[in-house]
């Protein structure tokens, strides 16, 4: 209920807005549900994995600049209290134009955004936040990103800790599609400052072959606290074999290590079924393993 209520009152707001700006702006509602069953050492659960709803649109203005905005929520499907049924995803607002486009409210970190999409596994129990720092949603956000320059890009990113009277910095140079749908290559090298505590440099690669697609990590984390510093290594590859899409992926960080096996099989445009197998090996943890079925239609 609560969702439809704040989906309402920004429809009800963008319907209310000047005739001019209502009759360019749009207002698309979005989301996904993704549901899996899964089962960890003897434990069955249903999970909700990232499921999500939103509004995002965009509007032309004077001077060939362009207004846009994102304002998403994750949704748990399975949660029984109802108490965290929704979380704030990314929520901003932005303008671009000739300049690149700058962004202010939450939005992922620079960092985050440029590993593109070679996390096969992102949202599942093998998202590489599982080991990896770096994967930080911030609330206080400036970003911008550069025009595209033969292919190159640069993304700044200027976090404040209203808390701490504090703020910290992420940014990136990359070169090509991070999806690879236009391209065969795509790098880019990105460094957190002090964000979230730690600083980070991440090297991420991907290619295209046929139809075979490629992704590979490097990162290396400190803790600014201790000094202490770790290494990891992320590989990940996909191979589509008609409505089926076969993945693997192997990550490490020092001695902590992690693989995973899955298969989609696309039922349509929107929907998917999967399968998934997990196994994670810890030097001072417990080891964990999952096995889940599940099912995602985007809307």
């Amino acid at each position: 209920m609560k969702l439809i209520q704040k989906i309402a009152i920004t429809s009800v707001m963008v319907a209310l807005a000047t005739p001019t700006i209502a009759a360019s702006i749009s207002a698309d509602l979005y989301g996904k549900v993704n549901i899996s069953l899964q089962d960890s050492d003897g434990t069955t659960e249903l999970r909700s994995n990232a499921s999500r709803v939103g509004l995002k649109g965009a509007a032309d203005l004077n001077d060939g600049l362009e207004v846009f905005y994102t304002y998403e929520f994750q949704v748990d499907f399975t949660d029984a209290s109802g108490d965290a049924n929704l979380k704030s995803r990314n929520q901003f607002i932005g303008l671009r134009g000739a300049f690149g486009e700058v962004v202010v409210g939450r939005n992922d970190s620079i960092l985050k955004q440029s590993q593109g999409k070679f996390d096969l596994f992102s949202d599942y129990e093998a998202d590489i936040k599982v080991l990896w720092d770096g994967e930080n949603r911030m609330s206080d956000s400036i970003t911008y990103k550069s025009p595209s320059f033969n292919g190159f890009q640069l993304g700044l990113g200027y976090y404040l800790d209203e808390d701490n009277d504090d703020a910290a910095t992420s940014v990136s140079v990359s070169y090509g599609d991070s999806k690879l749908k236009k391209g065969k290559y795509y790098a880019a090298l990105a460094v957190d400052s002090e964000l979230k505590g730690y600083n980070i440099t991440r090297l991420t690669a991907g290619t295209k072959i046929a139809s075979v697609k490629l992704g590979v990590m490097l990162q290396t984390q400190e803790n600014v606290l201790d000094g202490s510093e770790k290494d990891g290594v992320m590989v990940s590859a996909q191979y589509q074999l008609g409505n089926y899409n076969l993945k693997g992926q192997v990550q490490t960080l020092e001695d902590d290590s992690g693989f995973t096996l899955g298969a989609d099989r696309q039922l349509g445009k929107s929907t998917k079924l999967y399968a998934f197998y997990t196994s994670f090996n810890f030097d001072s943890e417990e080891d964990e393993s999952y096995l889940a079925v599940g099912i995602e239609h985007k809307f």
